[in-house]
């Protein structure tokens, strides 16, 4: 998948100014990418996060479990010097099409 940020798709704007929020949104807008495409989050088998800031990990952390449980994907995760509309978090994935 491209790499998706915390945008609301309605409105094309970031949602929040948290990473945790602004991470959870990212996972939605990634999960509804990958269903539209006739797979699930449950077929991810890579991502790559890119964090504005590092010291966010574990708050980015906390929300990625939430949607991946205990088995998550392989994952790299990269501090960057910015990202689009000057978001907080994006995450792009590797996904099993069946």
């Amino acid at each position: 998948t491209a790499g998706q940020i915390g945008l609301d798709p309605v409105s094309g704007e970031l949602v929040a100014s948290t990473v945790e929020e602004q991470t959870h949104q990212a996972l939605t807008n990634l999960q509804n990418v990958i269903e539209a495409a006739g797979s699930t989050i449950g077929h991810v088998v890579k991502t790559t996060v890119f964090l504005k800031d590092m010291n966010d990990f574990s708050k980015m952390n906390a929300i990625y479990a939430e949607f991946f449980g205990d088995n998550p994907p392989a994952r790299s995760t990269v501090a960057v010097a910015g990202l689009p509309k000057g978001g907080l978090v994006e995450i792009e994935a590797i996904v099993l099409i069946a």
